[in-house]
Protein backbone atom coordinates (compact mmCIF):
# COMPACT_ATOMS: atom_id res chain seq x y z
CA UNK A 1 0.00 0.00 0.00
CA UNK A 2 1.53 2.95 -1.31
CA UNK A 3 1.06 6.21 1.60
CA UNK A 4 0.93 9.18 -0.17
CA UNK A 5 2.13 12.55 1.73
CA UNK A 6 0.51 15.93 1.40
CA UNK A 7 1.93 18.75 1.95
CA UNK A 8 1.02 20.77 5.39
CA UNK A 9 -1.55 23.21 4.42
CA UNK A 10 -0.88 26.87 5.47
CA UNK A 11 -3.90 28.09 7.85
CA UNK A 12 -5.28 31.52 9.23
CA UNK A 13 -3.59 30.34 12.65
CA UNK A 14 0.05 29.81 10.87
CA UNK A 15 -0.49 33.25 9.30
CA UNK A 16 -1.12 34.59 12.95
CA UNK A 17 1.56 33.26 14.47
CA UNK A 18 4.21 34.04 11.67
CA UNK A 19 3.08 37.54 12.36
CA UNK A 20 3.42 37.97 15.90
CA UNK A 21 6.83 36.25 15.64
CA UNK A 22 7.52 38.91 13.08
CA UNK A 23 6.42 41.66 15.71
CA UNK A 24 7.86 40.44 18.32
CA UNK A 25 11.61 40.22 16.71
CA UNK A 26 10.70 44.01 15.02
CA UNK A 27 9.63 45.06 18.44
CA UNK A 28 12.28 47.96 18.60
CA UNK A 29 11.73 49.11 15.30
CA UNK A 30 8.00 49.12 15.73
CA UNK A 31 8.29 50.84 18.84
CA UNK A 32 10.39 53.62 17.28
CA UNK A 33 7.97 54.11 14.42
CA UNK A 34 5.25 54.71 16.65
CA UNK A 35 7.05 57.55 18.47
CA UNK A 36 6.15 60.04 16.29
CA UNK A 37 3.69 62.63 17.56
CA UNK A 38 1.01 62.14 14.40
CA UNK A 39 0.49 58.31 14.80
CA UNK A 40 0.36 58.52 18.73
CA UNK A 41 -2.92 60.58 18.17
CA UNK A 42 -3.92 58.45 15.40
CA UNK A 43 -3.47 55.45 17.55
CA UNK A 44 -5.19 57.06 20.42
CA UNK A 45 -8.60 58.01 18.22
CA UNK A 46 -8.61 53.80 17.06
CA UNK A 47 -8.16 52.73 20.33
CA UNK A 48 -10.52 55.10 21.88
CA UNK A 49 -13.02 54.94 18.98
CA UNK A 50 -12.79 50.50 19.47
CA UNK A 51 -12.70 50.46 22.88
CA UNK A 52 -16.42 52.67 23.62
CA UNK A 53 -18.29 51.02 20.70
CA UNK A 54 -17.19 47.88 21.49
CA UNK A 55 -19.42 46.56 24.66
CA UNK A 56 -22.15 47.84 22.36
CA UNK A 57 -21.30 45.82 19.29
CA UNK A 58 -21.33 42.34 21.60
CA UNK A 59 -24.00 43.46 23.55
CA UNK A 60 -25.64 43.97 19.65
CA UNK A 61 -24.76 40.76 18.33
CA UNK A 62 -25.82 38.65 21.49
CA UNK A 63 -29.53 40.39 20.74
CA UNK A 64 -29.71 39.53 17.16
CA UNK A 65 -28.33 36.01 17.95
CA UNK A 66 -31.45 35.96 20.45
CA UNK A 67 -33.58 37.11 17.86
CA UNK A 68 -32.73 34.59 15.10
CA UNK A 69 -33.25 31.81 17.73
CA UNK A 70 -36.27 32.50 19.59
CA UNK A 71 -38.57 35.46 18.33
CA UNK A 72 -40.29 32.96 15.81
CA UNK A 73 -41.30 35.15 12.43
CA UNK A 74 -45.16 33.48 12.64
CA UNK A 75 -45.54 35.15 15.76
CA UNK A 76 -44.81 38.95 14.30
CA UNK A 77 -46.73 37.67 11.41
CA UNK A 78 -49.94 37.18 13.40
CA UNK A 79 -48.95 40.32 15.53
CA UNK A 80 -48.95 42.85 12.55
CA UNK A 81 -52.35 44.42 11.50
CA UNK A 82 -54.09 42.86 8.06
CA UNK A 83 -53.63 46.28 5.89
CA UNK A 84 -50.44 46.41 4.51
CA UNK A 85 -50.31 49.92 4.78
CA UNK A 86 -51.01 50.08 8.91
CA UNK A 87 -48.68 47.04 8.95
CA UNK A 88 -45.69 49.22 7.58
CA UNK A 89 -45.43 51.13 10.69
CA UNK A 90 -46.18 48.52 12.91
CA UNK A 91 -43.29 46.95 11.71
CA UNK A 92 -41.01 49.79 12.04
CA UNK A 93 -41.89 50.05 15.29
CA UNK A 94 -41.41 46.25 16.18
CA UNK A 95 -37.44 47.01 15.01
CA UNK A 96 -37.25 48.86 18.08
CA UNK A 97 -38.71 45.98 20.43
CA UNK A 98 -36.56 42.82 18.62
CA UNK A 99 -33.16 44.17 17.77
CA UNK A 100 -30.68 43.33 15.07
CA UNK A 101 -27.54 44.46 13.35
CA UNK A 102 -28.00 45.37 9.41
CA UNK A 103 -26.53 41.62 8.77
CA UNK A 104 -29.08 39.71 11.17
CA UNK A 105 -32.17 42.14 9.52
CA UNK A 106 -31.40 40.38 6.52
CA UNK A 107 -32.17 36.56 6.97
CA UNK A 108 -34.80 37.82 9.35
CA UNK A 109 -36.76 39.53 6.70
CA UNK A 110 -36.40 36.40 4.62
CA UNK A 111 -37.99 34.37 7.27
CA UNK A 112 -40.95 36.95 7.50
CA UNK A 113 -41.62 36.80 3.88
CA UNK A 114 -41.57 33.44 3.80
CA UNK A 115 -44.17 33.36 6.59
CA UNK A 116 -46.43 35.36 4.82
CA UNK A 117 -45.98 38.69 6.07
CA UNK A 118 -46.32 41.50 3.25
CA UNK A 119 -43.20 42.19 1.72
CA UNK A 120 -43.66 45.80 2.33
CA UNK A 121 -43.85 45.05 5.89
CA UNK A 122 -40.91 42.82 6.08
CA UNK A 123 -38.70 45.48 4.25
CA UNK A 124 -39.59 47.90 6.78
CA UNK A 125 -38.75 45.75 9.60
CA UNK A 126 -35.47 44.89 7.68
CA UNK A 127 -34.04 48.73 7.84
CA UNK A 128 -35.78 49.56 11.14
CA UNK A 129 -34.47 46.62 13.32
CA UNK A 130 -30.72 47.85 13.29
CA UNK A 131 -31.65 51.63 13.40
CA UNK A 132 -33.96 52.08 15.77
CA UNK A 133 -33.22 49.67 18.35
CA UNK A 134 -32.23 50.46 22.17
CA UNK A 135 -28.61 49.31 22.06
CA UNK A 136 -28.30 51.90 19.18
CA UNK A 137 -30.04 54.73 20.62
CA UNK A 138 -28.12 54.32 24.03
CA UNK A 139 -24.71 54.20 22.11
CA UNK A 140 -25.82 57.12 20.46
CA UNK A 141 -26.26 58.76 23.65
CA UNK A 142 -22.70 58.28 25.27
CA UNK A 143 -21.19 59.09 21.58
CA UNK A 144 -22.75 62.44 21.96
CA UNK A 145 -23.06 63.20 25.81
CA UNK A 146 -23.62 66.94 25.18
CA UNK A 147 -26.13 66.63 22.09
CA UNK A 148 -29.24 64.17 23.43
CA UNK A 149 -30.89 65.90 20.31
CA UNK A 150 -28.91 63.29 18.18
CA UNK A 151 -30.93 60.79 19.82
CA UNK A 152 -33.80 62.04 18.75
CA UNK A 153 -32.78 63.26 15.36
CA UNK A 154 -31.12 59.82 14.60
CA UNK A 155 -34.59 57.63 15.35
CA UNK A 156 -36.93 59.76 13.94
CA UNK A 157 -34.65 59.68 10.57
CA UNK A 158 -34.23 55.98 11.12
CA UNK A 159 -37.55 55.60 11.38
CA UNK A 160 -38.77 57.81 8.95
CA UNK A 161 -36.38 56.18 6.11
CA UNK A 162 -37.83 52.42 7.09
CA UNK A 163 -41.53 53.59 6.57
CA UNK A 164 -41.28 55.28 3.81
CA UNK A 165 -39.66 52.79 2.21
CA UNK A 166 -42.15 50.36 3.23
CA UNK A 167 -45.02 52.56 1.59
CA UNK A 168 -42.91 52.96 -1.62
CA UNK A 169 -42.58 49.45 -2.06
CA UNK A 170 -46.29 48.88 -1.06
CA UNK A 171 -47.28 51.24 -3.84
CA UNK A 172 -44.13 50.57 -6.31
CA UNK A 173 -42.94 47.51 -5.85
CA UNK A 174 -43.39 44.20 -7.87
CA UNK A 175 -43.61 40.74 -6.33
CA UNK A 176 -41.15 39.38 -9.28
CA UNK A 177 -38.39 41.48 -8.44
CA UNK A 178 -37.70 39.51 -5.35
CA UNK A 179 -36.24 36.19 -5.92
CA UNK A 180 -38.73 32.90 -5.59
CA UNK A 181 -36.98 31.33 -3.47
CA UNK A 182 -37.56 33.78 -0.48
CA UNK A 183 -40.76 32.72 -0.13
CA UNK A 184 -40.40 29.41 0.59
CA UNK A 185 -40.91 28.59 4.27
CA UNK A 186 -37.48 28.18 6.35
CA UNK A 187 -37.80 25.26 8.89
CA UNK A 188 -38.19 26.13 12.40
CA UNK A 189 -35.28 25.26 14.88
CA UNK A 190 -36.34 23.46 17.97
CA UNK A 191 -35.09 22.42 21.37
CA UNK A 192 -30.89 22.25 21.88
CA UNK A 193 -30.62 23.33 17.87
CA UNK A 194 -31.65 27.26 19.48
CA UNK A 195 -28.77 27.79 21.21
CA UNK A 196 -26.58 26.89 18.54
CA UNK A 197 -27.99 29.37 16.26
CA UNK A 198 -27.59 32.11 18.94
CA UNK A 199 -23.88 31.29 19.09
CA UNK A 200 -23.50 30.77 15.79
CA UNK A 201 -25.38 34.01 14.51
CA UNK A 202 -23.83 35.62 17.65
CA UNK A 203 -19.89 34.22 16.41
CA UNK A 204 -21.00 35.24 12.53
CA UNK A 205 -21.90 38.95 13.48
CA UNK A 206 -19.48 39.90 16.13
CA UNK A 207 -16.63 38.69 13.24
CA UNK A 208 -17.98 40.24 10.56
CA UNK A 209 -19.10 43.54 12.68
CA UNK A 210 -15.58 43.58 14.22
CA UNK A 211 -14.05 43.69 11.25
CA UNK A 212 -15.60 46.74 10.11
CA UNK A 213 -15.34 48.05 13.11
CA UNK A 214 -11.18 48.14 13.02
CA UNK A 215 -11.81 49.37 9.47
CA UNK A 216 -13.94 52.16 10.83
CA UNK A 217 -11.51 53.12 13.82
CA UNK A 218 -8.74 53.21 10.99
CA UNK A 219 -10.84 54.98 8.94
CA UNK A 220 -11.21 57.89 11.96
CA UNK A 221 -7.63 58.25 13.19
CA UNK A 222 -6.70 58.72 9.07
CA UNK A 223 -9.15 61.55 8.81
CA UNK A 224 -8.07 62.93 12.13
CA UNK A 225 -4.52 62.93 11.42
CA UNK A 226 -4.38 63.30 7.74
CA UNK A 227 -7.44 65.90 7.15
CA UNK A 228 -6.06 69.29 7.84
CA UNK A 229 -8.35 70.73 9.97
CA UNK A 230 -9.18 73.57 7.67
CA UNK A 231 -10.34 71.56 5.55
CA UNK A 232 -13.05 70.18 7.75
CA UNK A 233 -13.71 73.50 8.87
CA UNK A 234 -14.00 74.58 4.72
CA UNK A 235 -16.66 71.29 4.53
CA UNK A 236 -18.28 72.56 7.48
CA UNK A 237 -19.04 75.50 5.85
CA UNK A 238 -20.71 73.88 2.61
CA UNK A 239 -23.12 71.74 3.93
CA UNK A 240 -24.85 70.45 0.90
CA UNK A 241 -21.07 69.07 0.05
CA UNK A 242 -20.39 68.18 3.79
CA UNK A 243 -24.11 65.89 3.52
CA UNK A 244 -23.21 64.47 -0.16
CA UNK A 245 -19.86 63.12 1.77
CA UNK A 246 -21.05 61.84 4.94
CA UNK A 247 -23.93 59.90 3.22
CA UNK A 248 -20.79 58.57 0.54
CA UNK A 249 -18.81 57.74 3.36
CA UNK A 250 -21.42 55.44 5.39
CA UNK A 251 -21.90 53.41 2.34
CA UNK A 252 -18.39 52.95 2.04
CA UNK A 253 -17.17 52.58 5.36
CA UNK A 254 -20.11 49.98 6.41
CA UNK A 255 -20.17 50.08 10.05
CA UNK A 256 -22.23 48.26 11.84
CA UNK A 257 -25.10 50.61 13.49
CA UNK A 258 -23.83 49.84 17.60
CA UNK A 259 -20.51 51.11 16.55
CA UNK A 260 -20.79 54.15 13.89
CA UNK A 261 -22.36 56.76 16.38
CA UNK A 262 -18.30 56.81 17.75
CA UNK A 263 -17.00 57.28 14.25
CA UNK A 264 -19.60 60.08 13.45
CA UNK A 265 -18.64 61.64 17.32
CA UNK A 266 -15.02 61.77 16.47
CA UNK A 267 -15.79 64.06 13.31
CA UNK A 268 -16.18 66.81 15.45
CA UNK A 269 -15.39 69.56 13.03
CA UNK A 270 -18.26 69.06 10.93
CA UNK A 271 -21.74 70.52 11.87
CA UNK A 272 -24.57 67.70 13.47
CA UNK A 273 -26.59 67.42 10.89
CA UNK A 274 -24.29 65.80 8.13
CA UNK A 275 -23.34 63.77 10.77
CA UNK A 276 -26.60 62.81 11.73
CA UNK A 277 -26.90 62.07 7.54
CA UNK A 278 -23.89 59.85 8.54
CA UNK A 279 -25.93 57.62 11.14
CA UNK A 280 -29.35 57.93 9.42
CA UNK A 281 -27.77 56.54 5.67
CA UNK A 282 -24.81 53.52 7.15
CA UNK A 283 -27.74 51.04 8.60
CA UNK A 284 -30.32 51.38 5.57
CA UNK A 285 -27.51 50.94 2.75
CA UNK A 286 -24.00 50.46 2.50
CA UNK A 287 -21.62 48.05 0.29
CA UNK A 288 -22.22 45.07 2.63
CA UNK A 289 -25.62 45.23 2.75
CA UNK A 290 -26.28 45.69 -0.56
CA UNK A 291 -24.13 42.35 -1.19
CA UNK A 292 -26.50 40.25 1.48
CA UNK A 293 -29.64 41.82 -0.23
CA UNK A 294 -28.35 40.85 -3.85
CA UNK A 295 -27.31 37.73 -2.35
CA UNK A 296 -31.13 37.29 -0.41
CA UNK A 297 -33.50 38.47 -2.63
CA UNK A 298 -31.06 39.14 -6.09
CA UNK A 299 -30.15 41.53 -7.78
CA UNK A 300 -33.28 42.64 -9.68
CA UNK A 301 -34.19 43.49 -5.95
CA UNK A 302 -30.82 45.47 -4.59
CA UNK A 303 -30.71 47.34 -8.00
CA UNK A 304 -33.80 49.21 -7.40
CA UNK A 305 -33.97 49.08 -3.59
CA UNK A 306 -30.46 50.28 -2.67
CA UNK A 307 -30.62 53.14 -5.03
CA UNK A 308 -33.50 54.18 -3.28
CA UNK A 309 -33.36 53.69 -0.30
CA UNK A 310 -29.92 56.05 -0.54
CA UNK A 311 -31.91 58.95 -1.97
CA UNK A 312 -34.62 58.12 1.24
CA UNK A 313 -32.71 57.89 3.68
CA UNK A 314 -30.48 61.32 2.75
CA UNK A 315 -33.99 63.07 2.50
CA UNK A 316 -35.77 62.16 5.63
CA UNK A 317 -31.93 62.44 7.73
CA UNK A 318 -31.57 65.92 6.81
CA UNK A 319 -35.52 66.43 7.71
CA UNK A 320 -35.07 64.91 10.75
CA UNK A 321 -32.30 67.05 11.36
CA UNK A 322 -34.03 70.14 10.24
CA UNK A 323 -37.24 69.29 12.71
CA UNK A 324 -35.40 68.29 15.81
CA UNK A 325 -32.34 70.35 15.55
CA UNK A 326 -34.51 73.85 14.75
CA UNK A 327 -32.33 74.30 12.05
CA UNK A 328 -29.34 73.87 10.60
CA UNK A 329 -26.27 72.89 13.40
Amino acid sequence: MTTVLRAPRVTSLHVFCGVLVAAILARPLITGALSAPILRTAATVFVAVCVQALPFLVLGVVLSGMIAAFASPAVLRRLLPGRPAAAVPAAGVAGLILPGCECASVPVARRLIGQGVPDAAALTFLLAAPAVNPVVLVATAVAFPGEPAMVGARFLGSLATACVMGWLWQRAGRAEWIADRVRQRVPAVAGAGRWAVLAETARHDLVSAGGFLVLGGLAAAALSVLVPPAWLDALGGRLLLAILLMAVLAVVLALCSEADAFVAASLSALPLLPRLVFLVVGPAVDVKLVALQAGTFGRAFALRFAPATFVVAVLCAVGAGLVVFGGVR
